[in-house]
């Protein structure tokens, strides 16, 4: 459905993405994270063809919007950050604009109205103007021009920006009732967010790809965390017989000591590891603070994720 190969954008000597590659499958949700000004918004851009990259290649169904921008725009649903909305217009007059320059004739597009008033509930709004809206009724006046078209593909930056908790949870099962139909990207630096409605998250870090996977595979992922008096070149030798370990990390605990993980093969009985582990470690006279499960939580990696050097990111 979306394929992007070294996606590259700069600004004079400034690269605002560098080199990002990743392939969307149809019905996938995807949540692009990162912090402000990781370049989410800028990669939106290029695949909904309002930025053009400096170089790499991408492709729409088949399509590329530097070859074919009108008709990659047929098949996008794409809501900017800032949600741009004309506020003296009312909402049916809008979406009715709206309507005419997706091309939509004018005996389906009264129909189409009423679906997506309905579906993002403004049916009370309707014939308000813009400008007398809340935040968040707002959003929903950009979603509903977004879907308009019945689009394959739906971009949403920030989707939930400025509403209040009733108002996201609602945003959310819009969302996913979307989803079915559709394949979606959500740009977000909301972890909860993430969490909540995709099946996959890619972490954009400085314009780079950081991390690619699907939620299923980080929640499979097995760990221990192991706390000793200890470096870790001392203790990976001691564990080095542990086959089951694949990698070891750490970070300096309080009182000299050590918090150390330990990532496991998938298919690894992290019983019987834990127990080996803890028996190599008292064996060899050094204390044993903490062994326990860790279970990796988006806001872990993402933590672990802004604390790597520049270099270490692919």
């Amino acid at each position: 459905m979306i394929t992007v190969q070294n996606l590259t954008r700069t600004y004079g000597d400034f690269t605002a993405v560098d080199k990002v590659s990743f392939t969307v499958e149809q019905g996938e949700i995807v949540g692009l994270l990162g912090h402000n000004g990781a370049g989410k918004t800028t990669i939106m851009k290029m695949l909904t063809g309002f930025l053009e990259q400096s170089s790499g290649n991408i492709s729409i169904d088949g399509l590329h919007p530097e070859t074919a921008p009108m008709a990659v725009r047929k098949k996008i649903g794409y809501l900017p950050e800032n949600c741009p909305v004309y506020p003296e217009m009312s909402v049916m007059d809008y979406l009715d604009y709206a309507g005419s320059l997706h091309g939509l004739q004018e005996s389906d597009r009264m129909q189409r109205l009423r679906e997506v008033i309905l579906r993002t509930s403004l049916t009370d709004k309707a014939l308000q103007p813009i400008s007398t809206l809340s935040r968040g009724y707002r959003q929903r006046v950009g979603v509903a021009q977004a879907i308009l078209h019945r689009p394959k593909i739906l971009i949403l930056d920030e989707p939930t920006n400025g509403l209040d908790p009733t108002q996201i949870l609602e945003m959310r099962e819009l969302i996913l009732e979307l989803a079915r139909n559709s394949t979606v990207i959500i740009s977000t630096h909301i972890l909860q967010e993430v969490q909540a409605i995709c099946n996959r998250v890619m972490i954009i870090r400085n314009g780079r790809k950081a991390l690619d996977t699907t939620l299923k595979d980080l929640q499979a992922e097995q760990r221990l965390r192991v706390r000793t008096n200890t470096d870790k070149n001392t203790l990976a030798t001691l564990l080095k017989p542990v086959e089951a370990i694949v990698q070891i990390s750490c970070q300096r605990h309080e009182n000299n000591c050590e918090n150390f993980d330990l990532v496991l093969a998938p298919e690894a009985d992290r019983q019987e590891t834990a127990a080996r582990v803890a028996s190599i470690i008292q064996q060899a006279g050094l204390p044993l603070y903490e062994l326990s499960r860790q279970q990796r939580s988006l806001e872990t990696i993402f933590g672990e994720i802004s604390a790597l050097k520049e270099e270490q990111i692919s």
